[in-house]
Formats: structure tokens, C-alpha cells, sequence
């Protein structure tokens, strides 16, 4: 058992998953974490300026004894290294994304920065963390195409040696919790189908209503709830999907209590993403934990996070097969609630108490192997 250390976690970015897990980490590590945020909104911004502010706030703080330096991606860690007089203790980075191989509209121009500031943290970092290998493997294959778009003056490839410092470990959820809330009860009426993720592009919710619409036109009856959170006014797709569905809609709209989400996810019976991008997937772990049947792409990080077993059960591989697999449950009913209880059972590898001591093992030896200043 390593010793207990004093650690500053810093959350440029902190709402959604990045909360949970910032704020999960704090609660469940035997660590003393000292959690510095700042709020979820204009996140270009947080890439550009979050690490001198949180250098600036840091130089202001009396205490100055952390042994370590932890946080996640929406930041330039090489400037808070630079700038906050905390250059010799070691730091983490922690990828929940990355911008380098971020799916954008189809209008839209990539700005090149952004994937810059995510390469020049990892570089200022002893130790990078990413939450899946798929993560870890996508970002290592853009870092050549990446530099390969700059104008001059190639800089050595940094792929080897970043790779030699990262490891995966996958995003802590307070599963448990969840599950002792969710109250699943006794189920009756048509199917629940769920959407708990992001109101955002990269999830596509014009495949996911596109599905539905041709399902409701075929006589299929189901009925809807959709969560997550919207950064936007105006929603189109689920603005449009409300009007035409709104006899099916259950919840509608961000849920801020959790107490409150963990009761929606209790009435769901089937969870659907339709992502173009996902690293891991806090939403949908969340659902089947709490007795959802998933059904997901064939690609992102799914495979490694669903279990080998349930692959074939619960991984579509094109929107036709989701049309179809979804067609089935809504026909013939749901699986086995044994079987629908043994996936939720196996999701819990991914709550806190499963992951902590992967997560405090691996900051307390950094601090040893590196030697902590304030000793």
C-alpha cells in the first residue's frame, strides 16, 4: 500500500462526464485531492486560457505541497507547468478526448490549435492517462497526420516516447449509487427507449430519429425519454422529433438532479447510441449498469467496453442492423431478465470501487519514482 499523497487536480472543464470524474476521484481516492475547476462553458476559450489562469489562481494560493499535478485534456498543461511554480512536481494528463481526430459538421474547418495545445500538454506531462485503449490508439495514429499538415520545420516524431508514459485506465462511475436510485420495478406498457447522451453532432441524433421515425411509421409503439445535456438554443433534430413524438416523450431535456437521472435510467429498457465519436461512453455504461439493453456500433470504443460475451448480442454494424435489432426487441420483447441483469453485473467493473486503486496505486508511484518536493 502506497502512502497517501497530496495531490492538486485541476478540471478546466468542469461539467458532464469531466465533473463526475474529477468529483468522483476527489470522493473515492484514499489520496488527499485538492480539486481547483473551472465552469463547462466556452471551451475554446478553457483550451487557450485555462492554464494560465489556474497557474495565476495557484501562484495566489497560500498552500503549495501538493506532491503531484493532475488534469484532463481541456487545457494547456504546458503553460500551467511553465507558469505556476509547480514545475517539479510531476504531472498527469488525463485524455477523456482529444482534439486532434474530433468529428466536425460537414461545413465546418478544423482548427489546427486546438489539437496542438492537446499535443504540447502531453508533452509537458511525466505520465499521460487516456480512458480506453481505442483513445489512446486513435490519438497516437493522428499525432503524424497531425504535424504532417504544419508548413516547416518538422519537429522529431514525439509518438515513442509518449507512448512509453501513457496508460489506460477507464473513466470511474458511481455505478452503485446509481443502481440503488434507478428502482427498475415492475415494467409494463410499451418498450422505454433512451438517449442520454450529449445533444451534439458528433452523437448523430439524426440517425437515432431517423430510426425511430421508421419504426413509429411501421406501427411499432415505444415510448421515449431523452436526456443529456445541450450546449445549444436551439436544437433542430430534437426540437423537430419533440413535435412528432411528442405522445411517446416521457422526459425531455437535461436532467441536473441525480437523483432525478438515476430514476429515468430505472424506467429504460433499451439504451441506443448512434455516436461518431466516442472514447468511452459514460451514458451508456451508466444505463446498462442500471438494466438498459444496449444496442451500439460495431466500432469507437464499444467493443472494448462491452464485454467479449455480449458483442454479438449488442453491437450493431450498420443502421440497417440497428433497424433491424431494434425492430426485434420492440417485436418480440427484451432478452431473458437474467441475462439483462448478468450485463448490468458486469458493467460494475467500471464503477469507482473497481477502478480507485488502479488510479491511486498509479499517482502514488509517480510520486515516488519522481521524489516529492515538499518532503
Amino acid at each position: 500500500m502506497w502512502a497517501m499523497a497530496r495531490i492538486l487536480l485541476l478540471s478546466p472543464y468542469n461539467g458532464g462526464s469531466h465533473k463526475a470524474f474529477a468529483e468522483g476521484l476527489e470522493t473515492h481516492s484514499r489520496h488527499e485531492i485538492d480539486l481547483l475547476t473551472l465552469p463547462d462553458r466556452f471551451w475554446k476559450w478553457r483550451m487557450r486560457g485555462a492554464g494560465m489562469l489556474l497557474a495565476s489562481r495557484v501562484r495566489r494560493r497560500r498552500r503549495q505541497d501538493w506532491d503531484l499535478v493532475m488534469a484532463s485534456d481541456m487545457m494547456n498543461l504546458a503553460e500551467f507547468r511553465a507558469l505556476s511554480g509547480l514545475a517539479d512536481r510531476p504531472h498527469v494528463l488525463y485524455f477523456h478526448e482529444n482534439q486532434m481526430d474530433y468529428p466536425l459538421p460537414e461545413h465546418d474547418q478544423p482548427d489546427l490549435h486546438f489539437g496542438f495545445i492537446n499535443l504540447a500538454s502531453a508533452q509537458a506531462a511525466e505520465r499521460l492517462i487516456f480512458n480506453s485503449r481505442t483513445h489512446r490508439e486513435a490519438f497516437f495514429a493522428a499525432v503524424p497526420r497531425y504535424l504532417a499538415a504544419m508548413p516547416d520545420c518538422p519537429l522529431p516524431d514525439p509518438v515513442p516516447s509518449l507512448r512509453r508514459r501513457s496508460r489506460v485506465l477507464p473513466v470511474g462511475c458511481d455505478l452503485h449509487w446509481l443502481r440503488r436510485h434507478a428502482d427498475r420495478g415492475a415494467r409494463s406498457g410499451p418498450p422505454v427507449i433512451l438517449w442520454n447522451h450529449r445533444w451534439e453532432f458528433d452523437k448523430d441524433p439524426d440517425l437515432f430519429f431517423s430510426v425511430l421515425d421508421g419504426l413509429a411509421a411501421a406501427g411499432l409503439d415505444f415510448r421515449l425519454i431523452l436526456a443529456g445535456a445541450c450546449s445549444q438554443v436551439k436544437p433542430k433534430p430534437f426540437l423537430a422529433a419533440r413535435r412528432r413524438h411528442h405522445h411517446r416523450i416521457l422526459s425531455y431535456g437535461y436532467v441536473p438532479s441525480r437523483r432525478d437521472y438515476a430514476r429515468l435510467l430505472g424506467k429504460a429498457d433499451i439504451v441506443i447510441s448512434t455516436a461518431l465519436q466516442e472514447n468511452f461512453g459514460v451514458a451508456v455504461v451508466e444505463a446498462i449498469a442500471c438494466g438498459a439493453w444496449p444496442l451500439l456500433p460495431r466500432r469507437l470504443a464499444y467493443p472494448e467496453v462491452l464485454p467479449a460475451s455480449w458483442h454479438e448480442a449488442c453491437l450493431y454494424s450498420s443502421p440497417a442492423d440497428l433497424v433491424k435489432r431494434l425492430e426485434a426487441l420492440l417485436r418480440t420483447g427484451l432478452p431473458p431478465a437474467a441475462e439483462q441483469a448478468k450485463l448490468a453485473e458486469d458493467m460494475l467493473r467500471y464503477d469507482w470501487s473497481a477502478l480507485i486503486g488502479s488510479f491511486d496505486d498509479l499517482l502514488a508511484g509517480m510520486i515516488s519514482q519522481e521524489g516529492s518536493p515538499s518532503h
